[in-house]
């Protein structure tokens, strides 16, 4: 990796695309949020990761690759987080009146996710997941599994972004 500039960081995210979980370093501005990162206009076309490892899925059992960099085109991420123990701030006031958290389960490539989502009293689920269907989706405490890793330990996260077009959703 190249040396940082004074105003940059690097941080351990997790990418998930229809085949694949990404794990590696990327860089971006000391002062950026990375857990909301993906939501936001400096995200670019391919996304930059130092020393990632690539579990591949498309045949038995999954793939694991490593290299030194990888280029992950923006537009085939359907879920993205940072890596554990690493935290950001939620995005949301848990003050805020009028506002619920709601199970939610969803399919994200082959990975299984649990977890809540913030919708108003009011809504429901339904409605909320059609509303929230463009962009990104915040979904809190979430916990990630894999049917085809048994060996893989459930994976828990506060704050994880999903692409709703792009998973199907379990009630």
């Amino acid at each position: 990796m190249e040396n940082l500039a004074p105003d940059e960081k690097s941080t351990m995210v997790i990418i998930y695309t229809a085949n694949s979980l990404i794990r590696g370093e990327v860089v971006t501005k000391e002062g950026a949020r990375v857990s909301i990162w993906m939501r936001t206009q400096g995200v670019p076309n391919l996304i930059h990761l130092h020393k990632p490892n690539v579990l591949l899925f498309g045949g038995t059992p999954p793939k694991s690759l490593t290299y030194n960099e990888i280029f992950v085109p923006s537009a085939s991420v359907i879920g993205f987080h940072m890596a554990p123990p690493a935290i950001d701030p939620l995005d949301y006031d848990p003050h805020e009146a009028n506002r619920s958290m709601e199970p939610i389960s969803f399919l994200m490539g082959t990975f299984i996710v649990k977890g809540n989502i913030r919708i108003a009293s009011s809504a429901l689920v339904s409605t909320s997941l059609e509303v929230a269907y463009h962009g990104w989706m915040s979904i809190y405490d979430a916990e990630v599994t894999n049917p085809f890793l048994p060996q893989m330990p459930p994976m828990q996260v506060p704050m994880l972004l999903t692409s709703p077009s792009r998973v199907n959703f379990m009630k």
